[in-house]
C-alpha cells in the first residue's frame, strides 16, 4: 500500500488530548514555523490548505512563533488575504535571481525586495491588527565579534560558538542573545523564556520589516540588521542559530501547538544539525503536533530531496527554478492529504509519538 504524503506526530500531552477528545481547531493556541530557506517551498501547498480550511475556524488568539523563513511564512499568515500573499512570496522566491557571484551586500538587498513585495502597501498594518493571529518573531543579537560583517572574524566566532556548542548548547549566550519581537496585544506562552539572555521588543510599524529581515540573516550570507527600532542597539541576526527548529515551550498547558514542518524530527538550533544527539527537551513538545512530508514522498520529489539553499550552487539558474517549480505542483499532494484529514476527522487515527 502506498504510504500517506504526510506524517503527524504529536508529543505526548497531545497525543493523550486528540486521542481523548479528537481534533478540535480551537483547540489550537500556537502556529510555529522553522528556519530553513528554500526548504519551505516544500511547504507552500499545505500552507494554503491550512489557510484555506482550518485558519477560518481559529479562535483568537492564537501565536505565529516563527525564526527566518518561518517568519516570512508567517508575514504571509496574518495578512487580510494570506492565500495571495502566499503566492506572492513563492512567486518571489522561485524567480529571484542573482548576478555569477552575487556578494552579501546584493544577496541582502534582493531579500528586502522580497519582503517588501511580500508586504505591500498595506501588510504590515494587517500583520498588527489581525483580529485572530499575534505574530511573533524570533531573532538573535549579535555578541562581540560576532556583530562585525569582518569575514573572517565573524567566521572565527562563528567556529567557536560551533565548537562551544558541541559541550553544551547554554555556551551560545556567550556569542548571542535572543531578541523576541513580540505583538504586544497578547503575550505568548514562550514571553519569559530562560536558558539564554533574552530581549523582548514589541513590534511597530517602525520595526517589523526589519525584524522579519533580521531573522532570516544568515551570518556570512546576509548582513545583519544594524539598531533595529526599539531594541537594544547592535546587529541582528538569524533566529534560528539559537531557536533553528525552536527548543522552547511551543503552547499554553490548555491548548496545543501546530507545526507544519520540514521534517519529522525537531533539531535545537543552527549547529546542533549533524549532532543527532541534541533533541528538544520533551517538556517543549508535549502539547505539539508536528506534520511534515513523508520520506516516501520526499523521494519522489525532484532530485528526490527538499529544495535547500545549495541548489543555487549545484543548479544553473535554469535547473534550480524548474527543479523548484516542479517540487511546488508535486506538494499539491500535500495539501490533498491534510484536507482530507481535517474533512474525514482522520487526525487522531494518523498520529505517530514525536
Amino acid at each position: 500500500m502506498k504510504s500517506k504524503p504526510l506524517t503527524i506526530r504529536a508529543g505526548k500531552g497531545a497525543l493523550r488530548y486528540v486521542r481523548k477528545h479528537g481534533f478540535d481547531v480551537a483547540s489550537i493556541g500556537t502556529i510555529a514555523g522553522a528556519s530553513g530557506g528554500a526548504k519551505w517551498l516544500v511547504l507552500s501547498q499545505l500552507d494554503r490548505a491550512i489557510l484555506s480550511n482550518l485558519v477560518p475556524k481559529l479562535q483568537g488568539p492564537v501565536h505565529l512563533l516563527g525564526t527566518s523563513i518561518g517568519s516570512w511564512r508567517f508575514a504571509c499568515y496574518a495578512q487580510k488575504d494570506p492565500i495571495a500573499a502566499i503566492g506572492r512570496f513563492e512567486a518571489a522566491y522561485l524567480e529571484q535571481t542573482y548576478s555569477e557571484r552575487p556578494d552579501i551586500h546584493e544577496i541582502t538587498a534582493r531579500s528586502r525586495e522580497i519582503i517588501r513585495f511580500v508586504l505591500g502597501d498595506q501588510g504590515v498594518d494587517e500583520i498588527l491588527n489581525h483580529p485572530v493571529f499575534r505574530t511573533h518573531v524570533m531573532a538573535v543579537r549579535s555578541r562581540h565579534i560576532l556583530a562585525t560583517e569582518s569575514r573572517w572574524l565573524l567566521g572565527l566566532g562563528l567556529v567557536a560558538a560551533a565548537s562551544l556548542n558541541l559541550v553544551s548548547r547554554q555556551t551560545l549566550g556567550l556569542f548571542f542573545e535572543r531578541a523576541l519581537f513580540y505583538d504586544a496585544r497578547d503575550l505568548p506562552p514562550f514571553f519569559d523564556l530562560t536558558g539564554f539572555p533574552l530581549q523582548q521588543i514589541p513590534l511597530s510599524p517602525d520595526n517589523i520589516e526589519d525584524a522579519v529581515v533580521a531573522t532570516g540573516s544568515i551570518p556570512l550570507v546576509l548582513t545583519g540588521v544594524r539598531d533595529i527600532n526599539g531594541a537594544a542597539p547592535g546587529v541582528y541576526r538569524d533566529g534560528g542559530v539559537i531557536d533553528y527548529h525552536h527548543d522552547l515551550p511551543h503552547s499554553s498547558e490548555e491548548r496545543l501547538t501546530l507545526y507544519p514542518h520540514f521534517y519529522d524530527r525537531i533539531v535545537p538550533g543552527w549547529f546542533d544539525k549533524k549532532l543527532g544527539w541534541r533533541r528538544p527537551r520533551p517538556e517543549h513538545v508535549d502539547r505539539t503536533i508536528l506534520i511534515s512530508p513523508s520520506a516516501e514522498f520526499v523521494s519522489r520529489l525532484p532530485n528526490a530531496k527538499i529544495p535547500d539553499r545549495t541548489d543555487f550552487i549545484n543548479y544553473t539558474e535554469a535547473e534550480r527554478v524548474a527543479a523548484w517549480r516542479a517540487c511546488t505542483r508535486a506538494c499539491e499532494e500535500l495539501a490533498d492529504d491534510f484536507n482530507e484529514i481535517l474533512e474525514k476527522d482522520q487526525l487522531a487515527a494518523r498520529l505517530q509519538v514525536l
